[in-house]
C-alpha cells in the first residue's frame, strides 16, 4: 500500500506562484513514478505533469508547458509542483498518482496509476 497526502493548495491571483507537495509512505518511493493530475468542476480528470522514479524525463501537458516544474526528493518521499504565471483555467483539484508497474516507461493516463492522494484545490482569481 502507498499513502500519498497533497499539501500547499490555496487561493491565487492570476499571474503568480503557487507550490504543490504530495508526501508518500508505505513503500520505496523510489519503486514508482509520479503524476500530477488534475479536475476542474464539471470536467474530467486531466494530465498535468509526471516524473519518472530517479527524477528524470519529466512531462507536461501543453497547456502547462513552461509554467509548471514537477520535481522529487526521493530523500523525502515527496513529489512538488511549481506552478508559476497561473491563469484562472488553472482552478482545479490537483491530485497527486503514483505508478508502480511502468518501470521505465512513465504513464501519461489517469487509469495507469495504483495510488492516488485525496487532493488539494488550487483557486486562480482573475
Amino acid at each position: 500500500q502507498v499513502q500519498l497526502v497533497e499539501s500547499g493548495g490555496g487561493l491565487v491571483q492570476a499571474g503568480g506562484s503557487l507550490r504543490i507537495s504530495c508526501a508518500a509512505s508505505g513503500r520505496t518511493f523510489t519503486n514508482y513514478n509520479m503524476a500530477w493530475f488534475r479536475q476542474a468542476l464539471g470536467k474530467e480528470r486531466e494530465f498535468v505533469a509526471a516524473i519518472n522514479w530517479s527524477g528524470g524525463s519529466p512531462y507536461y501537458a501543453d497547456s502547462v508547458k513552461g509554467r509548471f516544474t514537477i520535481s522529487r526528493d526521493n530523500a523525502k518521499n515527496t513529489v512538488s509542483l511549481q506552478m508559476n504565471s497561473l491563469k484562472p483555467e488553472d482552478t482545479a483539484v490537483y491530485y497527486c498518482a503514483a505508478d508502480l508497474t511502468s518501470g521505465w516507461r512513465v504513464p501519461l493516463q489517469a487509469y495507469e496509476y495504483d495510488y492516488w492522494g485525496q487532493g488539494t484545490q488550487v483557486t486562480v482569481s482573475s
